[in-house]
């Protein structure tokens, strides 16, 4: 993506109601949640990447095209696994929306992945292991508002929820 189409759509991306206008003020609250969900099951804690932001905000323009959450494909994100949010009429924070994904911990077990939900439908779980995945060490997100709708969209590397690794 070019820098001035990454401009564009960083200047729709946020409205004026949104607190974390600056990346870094996003960087900071996102880490809060990460961390403090990792740190609970002892997982180090992640760092922010900048180029894995820009990443997912290069993405939120289609999901507002699309109008629904549809993760991108995995070979426009390589060596990335990718979470994804919405929330109608901008309602949400950039907290909430990710506390959501932390929420799914009341279905997670313990064990090797895909086998970690008490459902036995591992995508009940996959944006919390994600959250925690012990491999993964660095997440960029982005927030996208368009047309009534707040994305949230975080990317990470090294990808976790792979098959036949322990999750915490």
């Amino acid at each position: 993506m070019s820098l001035a189409l990454l401009l564009a759509a960083s200047a729709n991306a946020l409205t004026p109601t949104l607190p974390p206008r600056r990346t870094d003020d996003l960087a900071r609250r996102m880490l809060v949640v990460h961390n403090q969900a990792r740190a609970e099951v002892g997982a180090p804690p992640l760092q922010w990447d900048e180029g894995l932001a820009q990443s997912a905000a290069s993405y939120g323009p289609r999901l507002a095209a699309l109008g629904r959450l549809v993760h991108s494909p995995r070979e426009d994100r390589p060596g990335q696994r990718e979470n994804l949010a919405m929330d109608l009429d901008w309602r949400g924070t950039p907290e909430s929306m990710a506390t959501m994904w932390v929420d799914e911990k009341s279905l997670f077990v313990p064990g090797t992945f895909p086998e970690v939900t008490r459902t036995g439908r591992w995508e009940d779980v996959a944006h919390y292991t994600q959250m925690i995945w012990k491999g993964t060490t660095h997440v960029g997100c982005a927030i996208h508002d368009e047309k009534g709708w707040r994305y949230l969209i975080c990317r990470y590397s090294p990808p976790g929820n792979r098959d036949g690794n322990v999750v915490p």
